[in-house]
């Protein structure tokens, strides 16, 4: 493959040096992309909080329930790893084109499948086993789902707008949050609990498969267009074998994998868990908290486009350095907020998305250039992963442990070991600082 792509150098179709995209049209395709995964992820969320711990967990309590739900929410962070090794496998084969369409419809139909999900009171414990295994299926689709269009986008600006470009992929985010929290919120406010129980919940899962369609023809259209073909080659961005790529960027993978546990910490602490809390232990509205959310993620979006320029002027190892040390105070104090009714809890929401979108904003914006131009496209893929999950993929679950045991404080622990992680991984990388400059 490497010998491959120096042929294609030398014949000078794919010099990187004479490759010119607009980035523009890179952006448009990141957005979709990412915001249809997000949106996803999120409708499942919202639904291991609402849903599950009364359709598949009826027999335990609210919190015992809830945290049975969080354990297989963790699920696809665990097999999103191994579909990232499987489906480069199919790239290498079949190319990029084959392997995002097999992935988006996995994931669409593992997504739309767990819409017609029984209850426990119908078909018993296989209810459990049934949504363990599309979990799993998610998980291992979202592996595939990896279309280099991000580390293209990254190589593709000018040295003096990384900062800026590099938070459009981190825009699907609050975006994704935004749809799902809206169609949560209009579901459970104008139907009974026992309606939304029974089917209510189930159309944010169909909208889900309908919103991969589109995004899957959306990001086919640029993923195989010529001009990104070559330049995907041009970049050498190319599938590698990922054993293969561990050996030779294992280095860089552990700290990439680390650099972004302060904001994938707080990620989870402001979408996930708080919708927990607020559920078992509250009389708040659900459909209420829910468009608070969707408030203080709009805050996220603005926060997260302020991070651009503030990453261009002061560089973005200072501002995820500067944001792991703002997450580290936000822990000690602000997770009691969510017991300060209507008040405390909008400025919970607010002021941790806005922290989190000063830092997620740029926590992958530098991952692409620390890896040797032919493996950037894996490494990039499985670095990804494996933040996902160390920093968020049982945020969820420890938080809510954690809080209904020793209160709501001892959440900060968790924000906390994730801030200085981050700090460590800054300070022990010399790579981010050429990366930036």
């Amino acid at each position: 493959m490497v010998s491959k792509m120096a042929a294609q150098a030398a014949s000078g179709l794919s010099d990187p040096r004479k490759q010119t995209l607009n980035p523009g049209d890179i952006a448009i395709g990141v957005i979709i992309g990412r915001t249809s995964e997000y949106f996803d992820f999120f409708v499942y969320a919202i639904a291991s909080v609402v849903v599950f711990p009364k359709l598949i967990f009826p027999h335990h309590d609210p919190v015992a329930g809830t945290l049975y739900s969080f354990a297989i929410f963790s699920l696809a962070f665990i097999a999103r790893p191994i579909g990232t090794t499987i489906f480069m496998s199919v790239d290498r084969v079949f190319g990029r084109g084959v392997k995002m369409t097999i992935a988006l419809f996995m994931l669409g139909t593992s997504t739309v499948l767990i819409g017609f999900l029984p209850g426990y009171d119908t078909i018993g414990p296989t209810a459990i086993v049934v949504l363990c295994v599309l979990r799993i299926g998610q998980g291992l689709a979202l592996g595939g789902t990896w279309d280099g269009l991000a580390p293209l986008l990254s190589l593709n600006v000018p040295e003096k707008r990384r900062g800026w470009y590099a938070m459009i992929p981190q825009l699907g985010a609050p975006l994704g949050l935004m749809i799902a929290s809206a169609l949560f919120a209009y579901f459970i406010s104008i139907l009974s609990p026992e309606d939304f129980l029974s089917w209510g919940w189930r159309y944010p899962f169909f909208v889900a498969f309908a919103v991969n369609v589109v995004a899957l023809f959306a990001r086919l259209r640029i993923v195989v267009a010529k001009e990104f073909m070559e330049s995907f080659a041009g970049r050498y961005l190319e599938p590698q074998p990922v054993f293969r790529t561990l050996r030779a960027e294992g280095g860089n993978v552990v700290v990439g994998t680390f650099a972004p546990l302060a904001s994938l910490a707080l990620f989870h602490m402001v979408t996930v868990f708080p919708l927990s809390w607020v559920f078992i232990f509250t009389t708040q509205d659900t459909s209420r908290f829910l468009v608070i959310t969707l408030i203080a993620a709009a805050f996220g979006v603005a926060a997260i486009l302020a991070s651009g320029p503030l990453a261009d002027r002061y560089g973005r190892r200072t501002l995820l350095g500067a944001g792991a040390v703002a997450i580290a105070a936000f822990s000690g104090f602000a997770p009691q907020l969510l017991d300060g009714g209507d008040v405390g809890e909008a400025i919970f929401m607010i002021l941790g998305f806005v922290l989190l979108g000063i830092s997620f904003g740029q926590s992958s914006g530098s991952v692409a250039s620390n890896f040797a131009p032919q493996n950037r496209y894996t490494a990039s893929a499985i670095t990804s992963d494996l933040a996902w999950l160390f920093g968020a993929g049982f945020a969820p679950f420890v938080a809510l442990f954690l809080s209904s045991n020793f209160g709501l404080l001892s959440t900060g622990a968790y924000l906390l070991s994730g801030a200085a992680c981050t700090l460590i991984a800054l300070l022990t990388s010399s790579r981010l600082d050429r990366a930036e400059r």
